[in-house]
């Protein structure tokens, strides 16, 4: 027998090269890479922008703001001709202009309505018999009477009377408003509470503004513009008329960011202020009425004597109202959704 040493070798099989697939049979298939774009291509979006970037204009390119200015632009065309209406329509859009930048620095939402109800509010105690009451009050028992002086008087007496018979007194006037939204805020039951009251300086800032853009509006529009053009009517025409009263009306309404806004702000700061420390509330209140006050007779008496001072007097005024805003901004108990604060987020260790 033959040995296994001497056994015939035994043939070899035939191999087949096998594919990929054969070594993986649930590999899926190579994906074809899609060809590199040119630095110079455009896409549909950028080309549209619109396309991709509609929903972030309402919330991050100011439309409702642009809106607003178009809308207006449109009626101050149709408006021209009448010269109350042109007016009215500069007035309030150089008004709520203003407000906006006093809203968006103050980064707190309040409903449009309180806003609107604190101008009104405002406007209509200038013609209720309220107004006679604080001239009774400001011009008779206490010495307020503005009716004897001029440039010529004493500086201090001039001062004196002024504190009394203008700052105090429509300071106190125009808060009226913001004291009567915090007494309902006290009163209403959830959400209501939180949308009217007064619960912090914030709220406090943002209804003094609305209550003086009410009265400047109605103090403007229903004396000081009607008396410059009964005036200048009779003397130049009713063309140089209407010019006469918009050189007036336009300084005086673009000018309330340092002037009754700055006061009325100011002081709405400690009415908000005293609801947080309640048991400085007299202190707080008579603090800031005596500083607003202040602030309102030292424009006015600048008026009179050298109309220079009133820049001085006017950016004092703003940087009083900046100061008190960037102070509620911290105090504010709803700081985490102010949108006009932002938060940087320290690296970590």
């Amino acid at each position: 027998a033959a040995s296994p040493a001497s056994a015939p070798p035994a043939p070899r099989r035939a191999t087949i090269p096998l594919s990929p697939q054969d070594l993986h049979p649930t590999a899926p298939p190579p994906k074809r890479r899609p060809p590199a774009r040119s630095p110079d291509a455009v896409s549909l979006t950028q080309l549209f922008p619109i396309l991709s970037t509609g929903r972030e204009l309402a919330h991050k390119a100011y439309l409702l703001p642009a809106g607003i200015t178009i809308l207006y632009v449109v009626l101050l065309f149709l408006a021209i001709g009448n010269a109350f209406a042109f007016n009215f329509l500069m007035a309030t859009y150089l008004a709520g202009a203003a407000y906006y930048f006093i809203y968006q620095l103050c980064g707190k939402h309040k409903p449009w309505w309180i806003i609107a109800a604190m101008m009104g509010s405002t406007a209509l105690l200038l013609v209720s018999p309220v107004l006679d009451l604080f001239i009774f009050v400001f011009h008779r028992l206490l010495p307020g009477d503005l009716s004897g002086t001029t440039t010529q008087t004493n500086p201090f007496i001039l001062f004196f009377k002024m504190f009394f018979g203008a700052g105090l007194m429509e300071e106190v006037l125009k808060a009226v408003p913001i004291l009567v939204a915090l007494w309902l805020g006290t009163r209403l039951k959830a959400p209501w509470r939180q949308q009217v009251g007064v619960w912090e300086p914030l709220d406090g800032i943002l209804l003094g503004a609305a209550s003086a853009v009410g009265f400047s509006l109605m103090e403007t529009l229903g004396v000081y513009v009607p008396a410059t053009y009964k005036s200048a009517i009779a003397q130049m025409g009713a063309d140089a008329a209407q010019l006469a009263s918009l050189q007036l009306l336009i300084p005086r309404v673009l000018g309330l960011v340092a002037g009754h806004m700055a006061y009325s702000g100011y002081l709405g700061y400690f009415i908000g202020l005293s609801m947080l420390r309640r048991r400085q509330r007299k202190l707080i209140l008579g603090v800031g009425l005596l500083t607003a006050a202040s602030l309102h007779t030292l424009w006015n008496a600048a008026g009179m004597i050298n109309p220079v001072f009133l820049a001085v007097i006017g950016s004092v005024s703003y940087a009083f109202l900046g100061a008190a805003i960037l102070k509620a901004r911290s105090l504010s108990p709803t700081r985490s959704q102010n949108f006009a604060t932002r938060f940087l987020q320290r690296p970590g260790p």
